[in-house]
């Protein structure tokens, strides 16, 4: 398991090594997701 999601709530987890594939935008989309979850959870 390389990551979870728990269904109705804000709440998200991952795990893995990024020398497995290197660069500085891979993991971008994760935080956007959490900016996004916590844009909603403000109302913002």
């Amino acid at each position: 398991i390389e990551g979870l999601r728990v269904k109705g709530k804000p709440a998200f987890s991952v795990q893995y090594h990024p020398e497995a594939s290197p660069g500085p935008h891979d993991a971008r989309y994760l935080f956007d997701e959490f900016v996004h979850m916590l844009a909603e959870s403000t109302g913002r």
